[in-house]
């Protein structure tokens, strides 16, 4: 309030005052307590029901008998009750806040309070005892008694007297950071909420940080929130301006490069001499990198070529060309713990994320493998098909031991797109269209995408597109992308939510928004065709069949970098801050190159590459940084390494400097 609309409100306030006391003078009524007097004992009502008894006999001899009555009432009011349950008394303690840390405060409010309601009472008493000229001075404390009340209106909030603590916490959980960093600058009061640790430990959970944790494994969430975000901010960064470290894993004895999977800190490769070796990037333990196979097999010669690579946290497969399957532990490594044999080449193997739930397909047959409660291996069904499987997914989700979980497995094989499960004696037709086979297949936990490729009358119906499924109804739910070029490859089980990601032919990389069927982005990113993508919920990266690997900024649809590396990229899979790609190989046996000669170096060019990189926090130290950004300006080379990272020639300058 303004100082002069606070003395004009003053001064209007005290000739009402006057005008009142005058009438109520000419009317010889001046014996009897006047109405404001009545109106401020009605304002400290609720402060008299809070006196002590001493107070109360004190207050009641300075008012006289007509006092009594109202003292009587009040002592009434706070007399304990000896036989009430003890349930009771805390129902009443909730009730009254009692349960606030800020006890200590409400008391000291009160008692100020109180102070003062004693004090006003006093001078009203003895003011009806004096002069009507006199009554001014009444008045003129009445006005200053109403504005101080006005002005320490906010002295206490609202939580500290009316709620107890867990209610008003109860109410804080509901808002963002944002608004308890705002409600803990209100007061001391608000600020002890805003602070409490439960608060700060649930958001922390919600913002996607340390789901196994409890409240009582750091002492300020807040904090810990804080570090995380702050971690997460130097790790974008770091993707985008393309700091970190980067290894190649290379094994000279294997030959040529055939297949590579990666689960979290596990990368498992296999090549054409047979040997499959297991990378952990966490701890680089080179004892258990070397796989053996099965002594079913080992004596086998020629060794037959690896086919097909996965891993997940459990276990690591490998599939042979002569039909052989080979299941490791990945704690243990070296000895397999599961082998076995189908007639005819593998031409598809899936192994769930979650569970060692193995799906396995050659030719026209299919089976699915898992482990018991006790780790045997079992095989829960097989089936045949009436045409060669060409791709399968294990479903997300699915596939737990115990529970209801059970193992889902979706696969096409030609046109048709099959669902198959232990307890099915036949498989599901999820999707068929004559004439119109199927380009790539994935699955998340409740959809399923495949490419469908349009031939003949069917080109001019928008080109070839792509198929969401619903698992749960298994009814079509939309068609997206219209393309002349066959979809390459489709990522539905690592992109963020309620989006979808796929490569094409066509040389572009599209994103989809499954909820509206709209397109997001469509990247011009590949010259030779995309061959692997994935996305999460700001960039994009992709591989191209020409052995680009490119990072892009989602929404502004930019490319941040690229590096190359001959041969096409047919794996790629990141996480919050590590990134590996796997060049391969199509020539598994190249002609002109003796593969066997004592200098392997010669023959570099033929293997393949495994790129391992690290875009986390500790990675900005120089012995982390990139080789192509530590060149020095000096250099003709290193000074365009450093202005133009993405440019194409400095990229392939940069990996001929680098060998």
């Amino acid at each position: 309030m303004a100082e002069d609309e606070l003395l004009a409100f003053r001064e209007h306030w005290k000739q009402e005052l006057t005008i009142k006391n005058e009438a109520h003078s000419n009317c010889n009524v001046t014996l009897q307590p006047s109405r404001e007097d009545s109106k401020l004992k009605r304002y400290f009502e609720d402060f008299g029901q809070d006196r002590s008894e001493p107070e109360k006999r004190q207050d009641s001899t300075s008012q006289g008998s007509s006092k009594g009555g109202q003292d009587a009432f009040l002592s009434a009011a706070k007399t304990p009750k000896e036989d009430q349950p003890e349930y009771v008394s805390i129902a009443e303690g909730l009730l009254d806040g009692r349960t606030s840390p800020l006890l200590e405060r409400i008391q000291e409010e009160r008692t100020r309070r109180k102070r003062q309601y004693y004090s006003l009472t006093s001078a009203c008493n003895t003011s009806s005892q004096q002069q009507p000229q006199r009554k001014i001075n009444k008045s003129h404390k009445l006005v200053d008694q109403f504005i101080q009340d006005l002005n320490e209106t906010n002295d206490i909030p609202f939580f500290d007297i009316e709620l107890p603590y867990e209610l008003a916490l109860k109410i804080f959980q509901y808002l963002s950071q944002t608004e308890l960093g705002r409600c803990a600058q209100v007061s001391k009061a608000w600020g002890v909420l805003a602070e409490d640790e439960v608060l700060w430990f649930r958001m922390c959970q919600t913002e996607g940080y340390h789901h196994g944790a409890s409240v009582s494994d750091s002492p300020c969430w807040k904090s810990m929130l804080r570090d995380c975000k702050n971690s997460e901010n130097t790790v974008r960064s770091n993707w985008k301006n393309r700091v970190g470290s980067i290894s190649q894993l290379q094994y000279e004895l294997g030959k040529v490069l055939c297949d590579v999977s990666s689960c979290d800190s596990y990368v498992v490769a296999g090549y054409t001499s047979g040997d499959v070796r297991l990378w952990d990037t966490l701890h680089w333990d080179s004892a258990a990198s070397f796989l053996k196979p099965s002594p079913l097999t080992a004596d086998v010669t020629p060794r037959p070529h690896v086919s097909h690579i996965r891993v997940n946290n459990t276990v690591a497969v490998a599939a042979y060309d002569d039909g052989c399957v080979d299941v490791w532990s990945t704690e243990t490594g070296q000895e397999p713990v599961h082998h076995f044999q189908i007639p005819g080449r593998v031409h598809a193997l899936a192994l769930s994320q979650e569970s060692p739930t193995l799906a396995t397909a050659a030719g026209l047959d299919v089976r699915l493998d898992q482990p018991d409660e006790r780790g045997y291996w079992r095989t829960l069904c097989q089936a045949t098909l009436p045409k060669p499987v060409e791709s399968i997914v294990v479903v997300p989700g699915a596939g737990g031991r115990g529970g209801d979980n059970v193992p889902l497995v979706a696969l096409s094989a030609g046109e048709t797109v099959y669902l198959l499960a232990p307890e099915d004696l036949e498989p599901r037709v999820l999707h068929t269209v004559y004439g119109h086979p199927i380009t790539c297949l994935d699955a998340s936990a409740s959809h399923a995408a495949l490419g469908v490729k349009s031939c003949g009358w069917a080109m001019n119906d928008g080109g070839n597109k792509i198929q969401v499924y619903s698992l749960e109804t298994g009814q079509s739910e939309m068609s997206v992308g219209n393309s002349a070029g066959d979809f390459s490859c489709v990522n539905l089980r690592d992109s963020p939510p309620h989006m979808l990601v796929c490569g094409n032919k066509d040389r572009r990389v599209r994103v989809f928004d499954l909820r509206t069927g709209s397109s997001v982005t469509s990247l011009y990113a590949h010259h030779m065709g995309v061959t692997s993508v994935q996305a999460d919920d700001w960039k994009i990266v992709s591989g191209g069949g020409e052995g680009l690997v490119c990072v892009w900024e989602m929404r502004m649809g930019a490319k941040l970098w690229e590096m190359h590396n001959r041969h096409p990229v047919r794996h790629l899979r990141f996480n919050t801050s590590t990134l590996v790609t796997a060049n391969i190989p199509d020539e598994k046996s190249p002609r002109g190159a003796c593969i066997t000669d004592d200098d392997l170096t010669a023959h570099r060019r033929h293997r393949g590459v495994i790129c391992h990189y690290d875009f986390s926090e500790d990675s900005t130290s120089q012995d982390h940084v990139l080789p192509i950004c530590r060149s020095n300006y000096v250099e003709s080379s290193g000074y365009n390494y450093n202005i133009g990272l993405a440019v194409p020639y400095d990229i392939l300058s940069g990996s001929h400097s680098s060998h």
